[in-house]
């Protein structure tokens, strides 16, 4: 289809509201997309009614759940090209995906004195977990730095890597700085000294196509709510011969085979990792999501984003003391800077009481800041249904913000 952004725009509903009486300029699309209103409607749909639990009832209703639930597994499969739906887990999201794999795969696979390589520009959510599992295995974790551009120093990555590592994992875009790492190169050197790859796709999968058989990644996870489906749901991709050895996370309804008080066998995969009742509905959200955006194009959405963020990068680049974090060549459409001697509290709020929405802080990666000696940036997230006419009222938000403090 064609991409018109008027259609698009019409498609979401909150982007019509206003803020302090101004329009609502939404650039905090990392943190969270909005949802469009055919996600809004299958929950609305769903919950009047369909409403039943899956997997368990012989009725109509749950039948029906049950249905829509697996199709979205489908979705999901076939969005990001697993070779099968069994790959695919439904989770909570991607801190509950990494943790699953911490969990999980650290208690089969890691070892005292093993080690686990992850990256510079990991969010917290792919750090603090590998951390716990270090700590209850006696394990270590080695790190992966970048550049001053916020590339990662991929030559470093042979050194790192020795007969105790036992896993590797990254994101695939940094959320903070929008850099895209080379992780297909990463994942060659990775499988080349047979050690498996975890991918952090969260800020990557609403931007540009993923294609988990041609990354030969090992794991695969993100999030729902940031390719517009609601939040609590999420997807972990593993392929079937790590899934098969590892243990279950959490145990409860629908993981089992068979339960008795001296044994209980478990149920097959993809089941065997989905204790409880599902947030079925938003699982089926999560891949009408996916059906959404299917119909605008991946590649129509990543050139749209592609001309965002050259105009916003050029745009800012214009304002006086105003530094952007994040140069790397491949990059993605976030622009985090400051502005020499203002907070970027101070920043985030006018340009809140102008409509402006941005996202202020360290953006749950403190050793990113660390690395440049910074307390935190504003970023500025675009999304396919943001505008350059937007781009032009932050760029005049922010020439206020700079005669005020100035």
């Amino acid at each position: 289809m064609d991409f018109d952004i008027k259609k698009i725009r019409s498609d979401f509903p909150i982007l019509s509201h206003t803020v302090y009486g101004k329009p609502l300029i939404y650039f905090d699309n990392a943190a969270t997309t909005q949802k469009p209103e055919c996600v809004i409607n299958i929950i609305s749909e769903f919950y009047k009614n369909y409403n039943s639990n899956v997997h368990r009832g012989v009725h109509l209703l749950s039948a029906k759940c049950t249905e829509a639930n697996e199709n979205a597994r489908k979705t999901i499969q076939k969005f990001i090209n697993a070779n099968s739906s069994k790959e695919i887990i439904f989770t909570h999201g991607t801190t509950d995906s990494i943790n699953l794999i911490a969990t999980s795969f650290g208690d089969k696979f890691i070892n005292k004195d093993d080690e686990i390589i992850v990256s510079e520009l990991e969010h917290h959510s792919n750090i603090v977990p590998w951390q716990l599992l270090c700590e209850r295995k006696q394990a270590k974790i080695k790190v992966l730095p970048f550049n001053e551009k916020g590339e990662l120093i991929v030559d470093k990555l042979k050194n790192l890597i020795s007969k105790k590592t036992k896993l590797i994992t990254l994101n695939q875009v940094s959320n903070s700085l929008g850099t895209i790492n080379p992780i297909k190169k990463i994942i060659e050197i990775a499988h080349s000294n047979n050690i498996p790859v975890m991918i952090d796709g969260a800020q990557a999968i609403q931007h540009q196509k993923v294609d988990v058989k041609k990354l030969d990644c090992d794991f695969y996870v993100f999030s729902g709510h940031k390719i517009y489906a609601p939040t609590g749901t999420g997807v972990l991709y593993g392929k079937e011969k790590w899934l098969e050895q590892m243990p279950p996370y959490q145990g409860g309804g629908d993981m089992i085979d068979v339960v008795t008080f001296k044994k209980t066998t478990y149920n097959e995969l993809p089941f065997k990792f989905e204790a409880g009742t599902p947030n079925y509905i938003g699982n089926i959200a999560l891949g009408k999501a996916l059906d959404y955006v299917s119909s605008i194009g991946i590649s129509n959405i990543a050139k749209h984003e592609k001309e965002l963020l050259e105009y916003g990068t050029q745009k800012l680049s214009e304002i006086e003391n105003l530094i952007i974090y994040g140069n790397a060549k491949n990059k993605t459409s976030v622009i985090s800077f400051l502005i020499n001697g203002i907070h970027p509290y101070d920043t985030g709020m006018v340009l809140d009481k102008l409509g402006v929405a941005v996202r202020t802080g360290n953006h749950c990666t403190q050793p990113v800041m660390d690395h440049y000696k910074i307390p935190g940036t504003v970023r500025a997230s675009f999304a396919f249904y943001n505008t350059i006419e937007e781009i032009d009222v932050l760029y005049e938000g922010l020439l206020k913000v700079v005669k005020m403090f100035n």
